[in-house]
């Protein structure tokens, strides 16, 4: 059983829904986006969403896309990005780690050698956003075979012709994007999301994750109460954006959680 897996029997046995995190490594800088990432289990996160910066992010929004351009221009890179979850390994060895991204850095390290030192680092799992079903053989398999799930996306467009393809090699979890566009576009609103996830629930028994358009302690209640779990990234980032401290930070991390596993 893999971390993810450990994590969604312990929240089931518990009657909550998941909340998942998600702050680009390395913004703004190394060292505060390090206490930030090692301050999220602390902060009610159920999953971490560890974001590996890369130059051209087609599925972000500008949000995510100026926090990937700053902790480039900070120095951040693939290794610096595993450091991180090596570093969250010395005080938590229970919360999942996930890493999303782009293929581009994982293909220019070498599958063999990226996926070895990511086992090694403590990473759970892979979100690789521009590796459709169709290049399984790339990454995927090759992952999974190495003992780390890798996640598929979903979205409003996954028509029911789509939906098995997508569903065929994921593991750990699905992540149902809640609206049509790039990270931080729209509200994810749960009346629309709710047959959707439907939808997509009885045709697998992962657990599905909504994510993208969330952005208060109500909105994560919301969608929570209606799916598996909920995730956050671009709000969160938008205040490590602005400069707020690292406490700060996880003080508003802590109040999406808490709306999460509002019952």
């Amino acid at each position: 059983m893999s971390r993810i897996d450990a994590k969604f029997a312990q929240l089931r046995a518990e009657g909550k829904k998941a909340f998942v995190a998600y702050i680009m490594a390395g913004d703004p800088d190394y060292e505060t986006g390090l206490a930030i990432a090692k301050g999220l289990p602390e902060a009610g996160v159920d999953i971490i969403e560890l974001g590996l910066p890369f130059t051209d992010p087609m599925a972000d929004g500008p949000t995510i896309q100026l926090a990937g351009q700053r902790a480039l221009a900070a120095g951040q890179d693939l290794e610096k990005t595993l450091n991180y979850a090596r570093e969250i390994r010395k005080t938590d060895t229970t919360t999942p780690i996930v890493l999303m991204g782009y293929y581009n850095p994982i293909y220019s390290c070498g599958v063999d050698t990226f996926l070895s030192q990511a086992k090694d680092a403590g990473i759970d799992g892979l979100i690789i956003v521009d590796l459709p079903p169709e290049e399984d053989s790339e990454l995927c398999i090759p992952a999974q075979a190495a003992g780390l799930n890798f996640i598929r996306l979903a979205t409003p467009t996954t028509d029911a012709k789509r939906l098995p393809k997508v569903l065929e090699n994921t593991s750990g979890f699905v992540y149902y994007v809640s609206v049509t566009g790039i990270t931080g576009a729209a509200a994810a609103q749960a009346d629309d999301v709710a047959p959707e996830v439907a939808r997509i629930k009885s045709q697998t028994e992962l657990p599905v994750i909504v994510g993208f358009g969330i952005k208060t302690p109500d909105a994560a209640h919301d969608i929570a109460r209606i799916a598996d779990g909920a995730v956050v990234g671009s709000a969160i980032v938008e205040k490590i954006g602005a400069g707020d401290s690292p406490d700060d930070v996880l003080s508003f991390v802590k109040s999406l959680a808490d709306g999460a596993h509002r019952t």
